[in-house]
């Protein structure tokens, strides 16, 4: 996620803290270069130009050049001028009503469908919302099975009217449905259409008129750059939405869609999807991300993410068997699960401070486990339970099992019990001297 745009950046920061004398002419080459990084990550020329102008007239004002660490303030300048661009503030969304009602746009093939249920699940997981989704996709023939199944997979209810071609009268049914099931929400899915299709956009209009939602929200690709943001104004224009969700933020986008969107329509960014999993979605703050395009990740939000999955009577478990040297395979493959429920692994390398520098040419799958899994995956229930149990011809058939070789079995074996040392002396408070520390990222 705005990996070239955060280099660039950094570089050119970097650059200024270099210098021994700091002068007008240096920070006018150091904005030079952040302008240049902005325009390489399909932020509009003018746009680009009022930011590093705004920029360059802080550092002036703030006397940078005087400044005792001229660096570290113009990271600060940058920071905060980011963070203003992109809205300053995380927006919420408006769910009063009964049922509130939340009704999604925008183009075809943007995330309409996947977004609703990634919206669904996050209402119910996180704000305890009965929801129901509608599907009103009448158009593509694959829409109303895909948000089923989606529905179905997240445990929520999807309104269907099988032969109806009209979006408006089948919404407005799934909203009297929803008040006698007394649903607390109510997404309506709608097709996605584009901002030339007249025909398309005054059914979008006429939805909202009728339907009179607590929340309008536009769905846009990322990864399409400055058309996202000309789409977004024109369709803001049409239907005067509330508030924008960005899909796609994890794919190979340049980021100039979210830095600017916020600025063209002067309509938040309330959502980002960040990946597949119906769990992939997070709430946008503007301060974050702005950390994140700087290099400084983003711990908030990664704490915020192990939180939800953490549990603290399965932790108390695992807590008491590792003081009781019962920790085995069966927990530790609980905690893989745990960890990939928060998300892609390289997106929550990229929240650790710095760690975009260090893993910035390594290759993160979201496969590192795949090898773990399939290793454990082929003991018997015993052997999961009784690590000490794994002679040689066990640990042969293990390897046979997964297709691993035997010294990737014994390689595990031997992390394995380093990792539950360590974690038995944290447990108990007895932690090992630096000296004897177990290394248990060291690479073959």
């Amino acid at each position: 996620m705005f990996e070239n745009l955060s280099n660039r950046i950094e570089k050119a920061l970097h650059t200024l803290r270099g210098k021994g004398t700091i002068t007008d002419i240096n920070v006018a080459e150091t904005v030079k270069e952040v302008r240049k990084a902005l325009l390489d990550a399909d932020v509009s020329y003018p746009i680009a130009k009022e930011f590093t102008d705004r920029v360059k007239a802080e550092a002036l004002g703030r006397n940078v050049i005087t400044s005792v660490e001229p660096g570290q303030l113009m990271v600060k300048i940058v920071h905060e001028e980011l963070t203003k661009l992109m809205g300053s503030e995380a927006a919420d969304i408006n769910l009063k009503g009964s049922p509130a009602v939340v009704l999604i746009a925008g183009l075809q093939g943007s995330g309409k469908t996947t977004f609703s249920a990634k919206l669904a699940n996050h209402l119910r997981t996180k704000r305890g919302k009965s929801v129901m989704l509608v599907a009103g996709d009448v158009y593509r023939p694959a829409a109303i099975s895909q948000l089923q199944t989606l529905g179905e997979q997240i445990g929520v209810p999807v309104f269907t009217e099988p032969g109806n071609t009209d979006p408006v009268d089948i919404a407005r049914k799934a909203i009297a449905e929803a008040r006698l099931r007394q649903t607390a929400v109510v997404i309506v899915d709608t097709a996605g259409r584009l901002a030339v299709d007249e025909q398309m956009m005054d059914e979008i209009a006429r939805l909202k008129q009728t339907l009179n939602p607590q929340e309008t929200l536009f769905v846009v690709d990322s990864m399409t750059g400055q058309d996202a943001v000309n789409t977004a104004k024109a369709f803001n224009e049409r239907i005067d939405y509330d508030g924008v969700v960005l899909t796609k933020l994890d794919g190979d986008t340049r980021g100039g869609a979210a830095l600017t969107i916020r600025y063209t329509v002067d309509k938040p960014i309330k959502f980002v999807g960040i990946g597949e999993k119906m769990e992939a979605l997070d709430v946008f703050h503007p301060d974050r991300m702005a950390n994140r395009i700087l290099g400084m990740g983003d711990v908030v939000s990664l704490v915020e993410r192990a939180q939800e999955q953490y549990d603290e009577a399965e932790a108390r478990k695992i807590q008491k068997r590792l003081i009781h040297n019962e920790y085995n395979f069966e927990d530790f493959l609980a905690q893989i699960a745990q960890i990939k429920k928060m998300g892609n692994i390289k997106d929550l390398v990229g929240m650790l401070p710095g760690i975009n520098k260090i893993a910035k040419d390594v290759e993160i799958s979201d496969d590192a486990f795949k090898p773990i899994e399939s290793i454990i995956g082929s003991m018997t229930p015993y052997e999961r339970r009784n690590p000490s149990c794994l002679n040689g011809s066990r640990k042969q058939r293990i390897a046979n099992g997964s297709g691993r070789s035997i010294q990737e079995v014994n390689r595990l074996l031997k992390q394995f019990d380093e990792t539950r040392r360590l974690m038995r002396q944290v447990s108990t408070g007895k932690l090992p001297s630096r000296g004897k520390m177990p290394n248990l990222g060291k690479r073959r």
